[in-house]
């Protein structure tokens, strides 16, 4: 089956492997103290320009906003999102697992806009009832989004004056950060996240890592003990190395952005080929991810030679899907692809 259903079914790129082999037998601290995970944290400031960024590594992505999000918030407050959200459908539950209600925004190509987010935060405001009603504590953004869109630096800045206007923290999920960095419709920088986003984590996960996310704190606001509370929630390893090696190695000679480069060049000569093709799409993704609409008889039989995602059913006779490509993609696997197309 060609592996194109998301972008971690595969282990870790060489580098990565080789990296985890060659410190096997250091003898290291625990916890994230090892001299690896500490000099990840170092590039990493270096890569967001930002070298009073505090990072801390979380073992997975569900994990990390989990834990991010539940303390930030008060017991009472509850985390503005798209409705399309990650954090809304993808995630079991798991903020909502913590007490927190996920307040959802209509979203516009899977994004939240400043004008929609002032006007609810203004709404909620004026709300004689507001006493009553869980109140807005946190945003969370997604780049990419679910939906393969990005947030140009307009959109970003605009976004981030709202929240500090209205004194809630910006969050970003960045599980896919690498990809949207690295598409050509991006306007963005790393340096510019860190910038406006008041926390936003680098995924590693989906980016040539076996597993692990690095979360950047950018303003001096990290919550108090919030290595005990990443403990607490289960989200810390013993061998924070595991992680800590993994990005020494990703931020080591910019790999961490020509992986994410290989796979936006192959998504490009995907989408290429599906206009060539006459196939519609449900929305126009610059990223790793393409959604399609197929027939359901097309869709039976690309599930012969294709691993792929199902997205949304279209009608009666047609489905959305995703195609996603990644870090470890080959030319002759899209090749392969284009050909069953």
């Amino acid at each position: 089956m060609l592996p194109f259903a998301n972008d971690y079914s595969r282990g870790a790129h060489p580098k990565v492997l080789q990296a985890l082999i060659d410190t096997n037998m250091d003898a290291q601290p625990g916890y994230g103290q090892d001299i690896y995970t500490k000099r990840a944290a170092q590039k990493i400031q270096a890569a967001c320009e930002a070298p009073d960024a505090e990072v801390f590594f979380i073992s997975g992505g569900t994990q990390t906003n989990q834990v991010v999000i539940s303390n930030l918030l008060d017991g009472d407050e509850g985390v503005v999102a798209a409705d399309s959200g990650h954090i809304n459908f993808h995630e079991a539950g798991s903020i909502e697992y913590t007490g927190h209600k996920v307040l959802t925004l209509p979203g516009e190509r899977g994004k939240i806009t400043a004008k929609n987010l002032q006007s609810y935060l203004d709404d909620w405001q004026a709300d004689e009832n507001h006493g009553q009603m869980v109140a807005p504590g946190l945003v969370y953004i997604s780049f990419s989004t679910e939906l393969g869109t990005l947030y140009s630096k307009q959109e970003l800045a605009d976004l981030s004056q709202v929240c500090r206007q209205n004194q809630i923290p910006l969050f970003m999920d960045g599980a896919r950060l690498g990809y949207g960095l690295m598409s050509p419709e991006c306007d963005l920088s790393l340096a510019d996240i860190a910038k406006y986003c008041d926390i936003f984590y680098i995924g590693g996960t989906k980016v040539g890592a076996l597993a692990g996310e690095a979360v950047v704190f950018t303003k001096h606001n990290v919550p108090k003990r919030f290595t005990t509370k990443i403990k607490r929630q289960g989200a810390m390893l013993a061998k924070g190395r595991l992680i800590g090696v993994q990005f020494d190695a990703l931020f080591t000679d910019n790999l961490y952005f020509k992986l994410s480069q290989h796979a936006i060049d192959l998504a490009m000569k995907l989408k290429r080929a599906l206009k060539d093709k006459g196939y519609q799409f449900l929305i126009d993704s610059p990223t790793n991810q393409q959604f399609v609409v197929v027939t359901n008889d097309q869709l039976a039989e690309l599930k012969k030679h294709v691993d792929l995602s199902f997205w949304e059913v279209v009608d009666d006779t047609h489905t959305a899907i995703r195609l996603v490509t990644s870090w470890s993609t080959t030319e002759q696997e899209l090749d392969a692809l284009i050909a069953i197309l």
